[in-house]
């Protein structure tokens, strides 16, 4: 498969996490949206590698992108850091446990939608809710889940937590 996509919301309150990626090839679809999201930065939308530390990228190479304008001095250091560790920690991390293979670090790369509330304070909370999500929707992507079946079994009795209804 060329692409794989996964998602998860982890955490509460200004600090809550919600990761939406895609995981695949270098040389496929996912490859070309990691290169654009390099190449194409926009006022309050700049998106940057996944480091585990200052010349230490993690592999699979991530990129993140931000999933609202950020607007001000904090939330960019937010995003550089603690959203920056977790993200790359959690690839890091998902390598070293198997959940992507090393073969598969090499050859993938990742897009990965990172929020950071603009109200948020708590840098810990940020960084543990982050590395939580970004772990859950790697694993659910290179697993495929959720199924079709669960999707269309769960559908009418689970409920979005933003949801009026």
């Amino acid at each position: 498969m060329s692409m794989f996509i996964g998602e998860s919301l982890k955490g509460d309150g200004n600090e809550v996490a919600h990761i939406d990626l895609l995981i695949g090839c270098k040389n496929g679809p996912v490859g070309n949206a990691f290169a654009n999201a390099l190449a194409n930065q926009s006022a309050g939308h700049t998106s940057l590698l996944a480091v585990v530390a200052p010349n230490l990228i993690c592999k699979p190479a991530t990129v993140m992108i931000t999933k609202v304008t950020i607007k001000g001095f904090p939330q960019v250091v937010q995003m550089f850091g603690p959203a920056q560790a977790a993200v790359a920690r959690a690839v890091a991390d998902s390598v070293a446990e198997g959940v992507i293979t090393a073969q598969q670090a090499e050859d993938y790369v990742v897009v990965c939608g990172v929020f950071i509330h603009p109200e948020a304070k708590d840098d810990s909370k940020i960084f543990q809710f982050n590395y939580d999500a970004v772990k859950e929707a790697l694993q659910r992507a290179l697993k495929n889940l959720p199924s079709v079946s669960e999707i269309t079994s769960t559908k009418d009795s689970v409920k979005h937590p933003f949801s009026p209804k």
